[in-house]
């Protein structure tokens, strides 16, 4: 076998048979196929698809080129929830400790931005000190002490999705359904879980613009789920405007914190106690879901949910000072308003111009040894619906570079679309639930 003539299959709409896709991602993984051949092949796969014979064989290759984690000696249900990544989408700061707190344990294994959207790693690293890089046993020391756990794919956990993750963030091969589920359900399921909940982003934040498209990456996934005899539920949930007020790391941090202290933006606290109920139901801690709302509620209003984020940020070497002196992340030195052009209703924004006016300012990658700047960040006035008159602050930029500062300042103001007539018709944060 050779990588060109399977680059050249692809190319032309062939369809990979396991052993072809083994081959592939096995040789990249011990640096035998060079980066442009397996950029060559992403993008071969980008615009040609592949069918649901190639996903199943790509997931369990990425899946089998590490090792399996084993948490039996953890007692309880193991259960994990994942995002498919969208602006200003911080939950997994949020529900982790709220589950966790709950009794159930939560070993997350999560990953670095992607494309326009933030990751979950880049925003604990915002944390002075904080250890995204355990080793298997000091991760299952931290579970067994503190119910959850949240690090970056190891050495020994799906390797291959690892090197290939960083690739498709540089080389605009992201938004592909057979990739995302592979590279989603290949980490998820060698973190030795017993459920899943995944949350599906749609809109123009997200990977999957359209709605159908996310109910069809939903089903992929959950289908896997179910193959490997795992428990799965999705939420289709909105993405057409940021969740919460803010995005950028050490931003998402600070109002994760809020949340769990009882206060933070409405829609963020009811997608995170939302997305807690279906993992405290699939993990078999509550008969359903609205008893399972209920208990998420409890651990915010009790103050356990914050201490379980104390003792996680303590036992994984960060400066748990944080929760209560914020100022201690790392921050912005300016600031600039990006103002209305206009008066009228807020109709919509193009979501994803936010997140490449973040990336623009040094919060997020354009190349795979790029640097974040965990301060700066964009903090929203104004949301789908709202009244504005013209000159009124729709956005801040909190930023520490005036090098693209301009671009991004124009990129804002262009993705508020606004309207003179009615206001819009309100969009609901959760669209839809599948389940296998």
């Amino acid at each position: 076998m050779r990588a060109v003539d399977l680059i050249r299959k692809k190319r032309d709409s062939g369809e990979l048979s396991r052993e072809e896709i083994n081959f592939l991602v096995s040789g990249y993984t011990r640096n035998e196929i060079p980066d442009y051949q397996m950029a060559a092949w992403l993008m071969a796969v980008w615009i040609r698809g592949m069918n649901r014979a190639e996903i199943a064989a790509l997931t369990e290759v990425m899946l089998h080129s590490g090792e399996v984690v084993n948490h039996s000696d953890i007692p309880g249900k193991k259960v994990d929830k994942h995002s498919t990544g969208g602006i200003g989408d911080k939950t997994s700061l949020i529900l982790a400790p709220i589950v966790a707190a709950g009794g159930l344990t939560v070993p997350m294994i999560s990953g670095r931005g992607l494309g326009h959207t933030g990751g979950t790693l880049d925003k604990l690293e915002a944390i002075p000190g904080f250890n995204v890089n355990l080793s298997l046993e000091e991760f299952r020391k931290v579970l067994r002490e503190c119910g959850m756990g949240l690090i970056g794919q190891t050495a020994e956990i799906a390797p291959a999705d690892k090197k290939i993750y960083a690739l498709r963030d540089v080389t605009s091969t992201v938004e592909n359904i057979g990739l995302i589920c592979a590279s989603i359900m290949s980490k998820k399921l060698a973190e030795g879980i017993d459920a899943l909940v995944l949350d599906v982003k749609t809109g123009s934040g997200a990977f999957m613009k359209k709605e159908e498209d996310s109910v069809r990456l939903a089903e992929v996934m959950v289908e896997t789920g179910k193959r490997m005899d795992k428990k799965v539920v999705a939420l289709i949930t909105d993405m057409d405007q940021p969740l919460g007020r803010m995005a950028g790391h050490s931003n998402e941090v600070i109002e994760s914190i809020e949340v769990l202290k009882g206060g933070g933006p409405a829609d963020l606290r009811e997608l995170s106690i939302e997305l807690s109920a279906w993992m405290f139901y699939l993990g078999e801690k509550t008969k359903n879901v609205d008893e399972g709302r209920r208990l998420a509620e409890s651990m915010i209003a009790s103050g356990k949910a914050l201490e379980k984020l104390r003792q996680g940020i303590r036992l994984q070497g960060g400066d748990e000072r944080v929760i209560d002196e914020p100022e201690r992340l790392p921050g912005a030195r300016s600031h600039v308003d990006v103002s209305s052009a206009a008066s009228g209703f807020i109709t919509g924004t193009n979501c994803e111009q936010f997140g490449i006016a973040l990336a623009m300012l040094g919060g997020g990658r354009e190349k795979k040894e790029d640097k974040i700047d965990p301060g700066v960040g964009l903090e929203f006035h104004k949301r789908v619906g709202d009244r504005v008159e013209k000159g009124e602050r729709l956005a801040t930029i909190h930023y520490n570079s005036v090098a693209k500062l301009a671009e991004a300042k124009s990129l804002i103001a262009d993705s508020y679309q606004i309207g003179g007539g009615a206001p819009p018709e309100k969009r609901p944060l959760i669209r839809r639930i599948l389940s296998d």
